[in-house]
């Protein structure tokens, strides 16, 4: 299902959400411009899971590993998956950040991309392939959205066939599908064929179970800088 849009309305302009935005907008764009050199500006600033845990055999230091956790977060693979991520920051950034003040939005959204790639890095760890996307930060955000709103309404598409109905479902429901798909997924790949599959690339479902996670656990430990003004609207 395709999120188009939620029931909710913020009461502070979101403006970090909206930077976070043009911010990995830009990036595609330098990436786009990258041309022969695209694939070692991406080794250079994706996240490697052996990289980071043997970085002396790359030639790095520690701390030059550890940045492209940051960096990572706003590279993407191509256009379908920066859109991807866009829609769903679009959606849901707003009213997290509406809830935790946009400072502590932002520090929010680093620290639960980080633990997505982190996660993603122990069940992996011996992995070459280029971690990137902001995926696992996007995740934290619907963490903590399904703690903050879980009876708002999202407006979705189901594709059918050649059919596209739109339906309203509770924002809870939504959420929780999400997850545990991602989480279905992440287990597959831990299999035999499925670790095979996952060292020459693909969807990286734990960062994605680690970012949610992680957006949970900040949703349920830290009170909001303010209310949500329709947590249990129905």
């Amino acid at each position: 299902m395709i999120p188009l849009r939620d029931t909710i309305t913020t009461r502070t302009v979101p403006f970090v959400t909206r930077l976070l935005v043009i911010v990995n907008v830009a990036v595609f764009l330098l990436e786009l411009l990258q041309g022969e050199d695209l694939d070692a500006f991406v080794q250079t600033f994706a996240f490697v899971s052996d990289r980071f845990f043997r970085p002396e055999l790359y030639g790095w230091t520690f701390g030059a590993a550890a940045f492209t956790i940051l960096t990572s977060m706003f590279l993407h693979g191509g256009l379908l998956h920066l859109l991807g991520n866009m829609l769903f920051l679009w959606i849901f950034g707003d009213n997290v950040e509406d809830a935790l003040g946009h400072g502590r939005y932002l520090v929010f959204y680093v620290t639960a991309g980080a633990g997505a790639m982190l996660l993603q890095a122990f069940l992996s760890s011996s992995s070459t392939v280029p971690n990137l996307g902001a995926s696992g930060a996007i995740a934290g955000i619907l963490g903590a959205y399904f703690v903050y709103y879980p009876r708002a309404r999202v407006v979705t598409v189901i594709p059918l066939f050649i059919l596209f109905p739109l339906i309203e479902v509770p924002a809870g429901l939504y959420l929780l599908g999400w997850f545990a798909l991602q989480f279905w997924m992440g287990s597959a790949q831990l299999t035999r064929a499925g670790r095979a599959a996952a060292s020459a690339g693909g969807v990286a479902f734990w960062a994605h179970v680690g970012g949610f996670v992680v957006g949970v656990a900040w949703a349920l430990l830290f009170r909001p800088a303010r209310e949500p003004a329709a947590r249990y609207r129905i």
